[in-house]
């Protein structure tokens, strides 16, 4: 087919998907049917698709179809969508504070004015934190159940950070790591940039699928595997011990490195040990205060095995040098004065109480939750499309994420992930209330 053919079939679609003559949810035919009817070869007919879902404008479903998007809604709705709208109510991004945070914040403030070190937090600190910095972080973990020396913690820029510092410094392109078919979004736009291959482990309702793991670590040369163990994102789920030893026993069978996410650990009231505890020597484990303290507050933490700090370590120097001393000055003090712990404790209340509230309000629906995380997993019926869910409730003011930004497989389930911690309850529940009635109608 002629350059200038093929790219005017994709034009022709193009413009009447934009126009609205063929609205959000209109079937395509099937690539034999478009290469039939245009007198086209499979494999250009297959193009021609490639190029619109390339566009956003549809959406190729495994065993269902191509279907026309809803334009209208910010593709990968979910995945860095903070600047939500005035009168917006977001259940898309979780940031949770607890009245009285500011005033926290504003003591912190005096004291540091105060203390005798304030000059020294205007000059570079060393690139992983002060000793004393890691020391207070090593304690902080043992009160998780990791046991860790100073020396293996390293002090970064929040939990997103680690994780970039992690992969870069122990990954290289082209590696191949194994990951949950729903996962964080922030995980898949790191590996994305990295030019890292992620290669799904279907997920269960209690867990990864580590059979399929097994037999994919035997087909495939799997370098790590990420892993949310404790509070998973967007699941929910909280893997049993047996679980853990289990994908241990795989990572030491294989060979593979543990990149542990503890962002959400802290809201589970007695896990099972950490993935780090288990398997030391190959386990990093990434955690941070943005959601057990605040967004705002960008210190987070890495605990590796002592023969890849260093490594670590200089990655730190290379993207951000060190930590602003500080903000690290104050996570610190926080958490050596019993600040942190007193949050997290308040944050695990607060979170089942939202829980408890949407379990009132979406009863009858099924949906996936753990009852102390601060968001749910609600998947739709088989004919309903999320993206145009996804709108809908937009339309009446309420900022969802679909499937799309979490989904790391080329099938992408019908559901929505709702984050429970950005608003009043008052609000929460009107939004909930919202949501049960377009998901239901």
């Amino acid at each position: 087919m002629p350059r200038a053919r093929y790219k005017s079939l994709v034009d022709t679609f193009a413009a009447a998907i934009r126009n609205g003559d063929m609205p959000p949810g209109t079937r395509l035919p099937t690539h034999r049917q478009l290469a039939a009817e245009h007198g086209l070869a499979l494999v250009t007919a297959s193009r021609v698709y490639a190029e619109l879902e390339a566009m956003g404008l549809v959406s190729g479903e495994t065993g269902r179809g191509t279907f026309v998007r809803e334009i209208a809604l910010p593709p990968g709705q979910g995945s860095g969508q903070m600047n939500v709208a005035t009168g917006m109510l977001d259940l898309n991004f979780n940031y949770p504070s607890l009245p009285g945070q500011a005033d926290l914040l504003r003591t912190a403030l005096r004291q540091l004015a105060l203390s005798g070190d304030l000059e020294a937090l205007l000059r570079y600190q060393p690139h992983a934190g002060r000793m004393h910095e890691r020391a207070a972080v090593a304690r902080h973990l043992l009160n998780r159940g990791l046991a860790v020396e100073a020396e293996q913690v390293l002090v970064v820029s929040g939990a997103q950070h680690g994780l970039a510092v992690t992969m870069m410094a122990l990954l290289k392109p082209g590696d191949v790591i194994a990951v949950d078919a729903l996962t964080y979004s922030g995980f898949k736009v790191l590996a994305e940039t990295l030019h890292l291959e992620i290669v799904a482990i279907p997920v269960t309702p209690a867990g990864p699928d580590l059979h399929h793991l097994q037999q994919l670590c035997r087909k495939r040369p799997v370098r790590a595997v990420y892993s949310m163990p404790t509070l998973h994102n967007p699941l929910g789920w909280v893997m049993s011990l047996e679980q853990r030893e289990q994908l241990v026993a795989i990572a030491r069978e294989h060979n593979l490195m543990i990149i542990e996410d503890a962002a959400y650990a802290f809201l589970a009231e007695t896990p099972p040990p950490p993935l780090a505890t288990l398997a030391p020597e190959r386990t990093v484990y990434v955690g941070g205060l943005s959601k057990s303290v605040a967004t705002g507050l960008r210190v987070g933490f890495v605990a590796a095995p002592a023969e890849w700090a260093k490594m670590l370590e200089r990655t730190i120097m290379a993207t951000t040098w060190n930590v602003p001393g500080v903000m690290c000055a104050i996570a610190v003090g926080w958490i050596e004065d019993g600040t942190v712990a007193q949050l997290e404790a308040q944050k695990r209340a607060d979170a089942q109480a939202r829980q408890a509230l949407a379990a009132q309000v979406l009863m009858g629906l099924d949906y996936t939750s753990h009852p102390s995380s601060y968001f749910l997993w609600l998947p739709l019926a088989e004919e309903v499309r999320a993206d145009q869910i996804a709108m809908t409730l937009q339309r009446e003011h309420i900022s969802v994420s679909t499937a799309e930004p979490f989904a790391v497989s080329a099938q992408v389930p019908h559901a929505l992930r709702l984050a429970l911690g950005s608003v009043a309850m008052p609000a929460l529940r009107e939004a909930l209330i919202k949501v049960r009635k377009v998901v239901a109608w």
